[in-house]
């Protein structure tokens, strides 16, 4: 192990909204310090359709951010900590992918391409490929050899080949400029470290087995005759992603000269493979074996360690993926996740508030109410009697993510009457996102994976202490929160500091690193028969949703 004296590294985490980057020290986690860029393309509502559900980031967003918030780190943290900069490493949404050249120049950085979405990422939320993803079911469940295995049984709209195969279908340009198709997590590394041959990217165990269905049994994806029978137009594609792939503790490269310059970096700095923000977030979150760590920001993605031997070869169904090496290498990840968590809340707020929005538009200052809402809902929300006869919600406001992906699904609200007012429909909808993490529970503990305890981390977790109260109460499971404000950013960090041989794994990076939990939230006894009662209702309605 080298030594620990002077020595830090950079996390940067790509988020929804915004990318973040943190300097940290590898000797016992001090934030050393931190920058934030908004994505001003995204900001703006350039590329997107909400109607449609197409959700594309300009790849430039993602470029400016990498520069201004690593540039505006070192700064701050000066000079002798900025010629100590040992590694860094990403992590970023997913699955959001991107069309590229053989050189794995996303097309949208080319002039004919520069506007047109579908030479874009294709942010995680983007549901554009219902259709494809039905298609890729329907034609799996033909074949003797089980090729959905390791994404729990079921291909969703939101991964990586359904979004390509869309892609190819509805742009014919796009499809004749494409040679290869790239995971937002794979093509930073290989922008910092100078790639110019996507045949040469170094792509990311924990992308390609959760969202690109590669597994060692058919060395890398499945074989091309699946693909090709598939639609013609993914003929040969198969073989032009790499393998092996490699998980985050290893080295993608050296930075290349033109970024140490940029950013003025010494020039021997690691990059890390990059990984999923939940992923490197559950390990910045201390995340342990049987303890379901979630990330609670606009969805959820919910992860799971499991020391191989345990599985004996067992394949949990209704979840997003099952990949040895994902999360902590050397054992097995296990992702599930809710399509809208954050998101639901916000909608809510947003739908309230329109008349608000429509002044502000029309330069009223109304910021402070309208940042005041949820706080205020939640308050309220919390004094309210729980009666069995309450308003009910499904949380499908984005679709379903686990158990079963399905993202043509729709939420839905019940037992709405005169006296439904703002707090009571607000309260159907937290006990709903609450409903839908104990199905995720459910559906590891119906299948013989034990949940020994819940780790909470990100913006939801960390804001509202009434959501996290139901939270337990509903799930019946004690809730610890993770101190650290940027769990996804400290875990790229502890990446980072294995990659450059500080410390010898990533268990070792959590126990020097890890900043500890500041609250748990334990089940209250008086409201347990109730929410098991609203539960049976919430299947019962979500049921009767599905069948419409």
């Amino acid at each position: 192990m080298k030594t620990l004296q002077a020595a830090y590294v950079i996390g940067v985490d790509y988020g929804t909204d915004s990318v973040r980057a943190v300097i940290t020290g590898t000797k016992n986690g001090e934030e050393m310090a931190t920058a934030v860029f908004e994505y001003p393309r995204w900001k703006r509502g350039e590329f997107c359709d909400r109607s449609q559900n197409r959700f594309r980031q300009h790849p430039l967003d993602y470029i400016e951010g990498l520069e201004v918030t690593i540039k505006e780190c070192l700064d701050k943290a000066g000079e002798n900590i900025r010629k100590n900069i040992k590694a860094i490493s990403v992590d970023t949404t997913g699955s959001t992918p991107v069309a590229v050249n053989k050189k794995g120049t996303p097309l949208a950085l080319l002039e004919e391409f520069e506007n047109n979405p579908n030479a874009m990422f294709v942010l995680w939320k983007d549901h554009t490929a219902i259709q494809e993803a039905a298609a890729i079911n329907f034609h799996a469940a033909g074949y003797a050899i089980d090729y959905l295995q390791y994404v729990g049984g079921i291909y969703s709209s939101e991964w990586f080949w359904a979004k390509w195969l869309h892609i190819l279908r509805e742009d014919e340009a796009v499809r004749n400029a494409c040679y290869s198709f790239v995971e937002h997590c794979d093509w930073i590394p290989f922008l910092l470290t100078g790639g110019t041959d996507v045949t040469q990217m170094k792509r990311s165990a924990c992308a390609a087995g959760h969202k690109a269905l590669f597994a060692d049994e058919w060395n890398g994806a499945p074989p091309g005759d699946f693909f090709s029978t598939l639609d013609p137009l993914l003929r040969g594609l198969r073989d032009r992603l790499p393998f092996p792939v490699f998980t985050s503790d290893k080295a993608a490269g050296i930075i290349a000269e033109e970024w140490a310059n940029k950013l003025h970096l010494p020039k021997d700095v690691i990059i890390g493979v990059g990984a999923f923000d939940a992923h490197m977030g559950a390990v910045g979150g201390q995340i342990e074996p049987y303890h379901l760590s979630k990330v609670m920001g606009t969805s959820t993605c919910d992860m799971l360690v499991v020391p191989r031997q345990d599985l004996q070869g067992k394949m949990i169904r209704g979840i997003c993926g099952q990949v040895n090496g994902s999360i902590i290498p050397g054992m097995t990840g296990l992702e599930a996740g809710q399509s809208a968590f954050g998101d639901a809340y916000a909608w809510f707020k947003n739908l309230i508030t329109w008349p608000m929005q429509d002044l502000a538009k029309q330069g009223y200052d109304v910021e402070g109410i309208y940042h005041s809402v949820i706080p205020g809902l939640s308050k309220k929300a919390a004094e309210l009697p729980l009666t069995e006869h309450d308003e009910l919600a499904v949380d499908w406001f984005n679709g379903r993510r686990t158990p079963g992906a399905n993202q043509s699904l729709k939420g839905s609200i019940t037992g709405i009457s005169l006296g439904s007012d703002a707090p009571r429909l607000f309260k159907a909808i937290v006990e709903a996102t609450c409903f839908g993490a104990r199905a995720i529970i459910e559906c590891f503990t119906g299948q013989g994976i034990p949940i020994k305890g819940l780790i909470g981390m990100g913006g939801v977790a960390k804001k509202s202490p009434y959501i996290m109260q139901v939270m337990a109460d509903v799930t019946g499971i004690p809730l610890r929160i993770h101190r650290s404000e940027q769990t996804c950013a400290a875990g790229a960090a502890m990446f980072a500091a294995v990659t450059a041989g500080i410390y010898p794994n990533v268990e070792a990076a959590m126990n020097n690193m890890g900043q500890g939990f500041e609250k748990t939230y334990y089940p209250g006894n008086k409201n347990q028969d109730i929410y098991n009662d609203r539960y049976i209702k919430y299947k019962k309605l979500g049921a009767f949703t599905e069948q419409l």
